[in-house]
Order: structure tokens, then C-alpha cells, then sequence
């Protein structure tokens, strides 16, 4: 099956191996390989893309990787996570922590010249029991204050 387009407002901490995201995901249900796969799984299109308005945490560390959705959770949530973080992250001279609730929470510290190491420490809601910590390599802090802008920006 060909890659679905997906669009909607996602923030990314981390690299392309070791990361964590919230996301909101959303399906076109107009886009060719959306029609493909909901014809596929016997559904029509707009059944398959649904609301678009529900939120998940994906994560990957080491090259595996996972997520869970987080179920009545409105905009306004991820979006006062990220302001904490991007109010943190410019003012930080030292280790900081923002907690983003029961399943979410991030630690920084310092890693060389305008950069951070992050440690994500998450609690998927379908099974607390079970914590997972992913870490990034360090991260620029500017491009990581820019992609917080651009995620704000794209929940205004």
C-alpha cells in the first residue's frame, strides 16, 4: 500500500532515529492513496481519515518505535505544553523539566553550546504501568524554539 497523506499540526522532539511527537493527524479523505487503502479496508474514504481532531504521542528509540493516542484531548493542551516548553527552552541556563501531564513529561539539560539532550518519559494511558523513557541526541535550541513557534502557530 502506498503512504497516506497525512497533514495536521505535529511537534517533534528529537532526530530522525530517537524522538518523541504529539501529533494530530489528518487524513484527506480526497487524497488517491487515502481512496486506495479506505477501498481497501471496505470503508469510504471520509470513514477512514474520521474527525482529525484526536491527538497521539508517537515515539521511536534505537529504531523502535510506537505511539498511543490520548483521548479527549483538545487543542489547547499540546499547545500550553509547547508555550512551557518554548518559555523554558529561552530562558533555560540549566537543566529544566515541563510536565505535559499523566503521559508526558520531558527533561533538558545542557549539551554544548545552545543545545539540549532531552529525556521523554511517557505513560501510554491503556497502560501506565508500563513507563517508557526515550532520550535524543542533543538538539540545537534555536531550531527547536523555531519548530515551536511554527507547531503555536499552526494550533492558532
Amino acid at each position: 500500500m502506498s503512504p497516506l497523506a497525512v497533514g495536521g499540526p505535529a511537534l517533534f522532539i528529537g532526530t530522525d532515529t530517537d524522538y518523541v511527537a504529539l501529533v494530530r493527524p489528518e487524513l484527506d479523505p480526497g487524497d488517491e492513496g487515502v481512496r486506495r487503502a479506505a477501498a481497501e479496508a471496505g470503508v469510504t474514504p471520509e470513514e477512514l481519515a474520521g474527525a482529525g481532531d484526536t491527538w497521539a504521542v508517537l515515539f521511536e528509540q534505537g529504531g523502535e518505535g510506537d505511539g498511543f493516542e490520548l483521548p479527549g484531548v483538545r487543542d489547547a493542551e499540546p499547545a500550553d505544553f509547547a508555550r512551557r516548553l518554548r518559555d523554558e527552552l529561552a530562558a533555560a541556563e540549566g537543566p529544566f523539566t515541563v510536565d505535559g501531564g499523566a503521559v508526558l513529561r520531558l527533561d533538558a539539560r545542557p549539551s554544548g553550546a545552545d543545545a539540549y539532550v532531552f529525556t521523554a518519559h511517557l505513560a501510554p494511558p491503556d497502560d501506565a504501568g508500563t513507563p517508557l523513557t526515550v532520550a535524543t541526541g542533543p538538539l540545537p535550541a534555536a531550531a527547536l524554539l523555531a519548530d515551536l513557534d511554527t507547531f503555536l502557530g499552526s494550533l492558532a
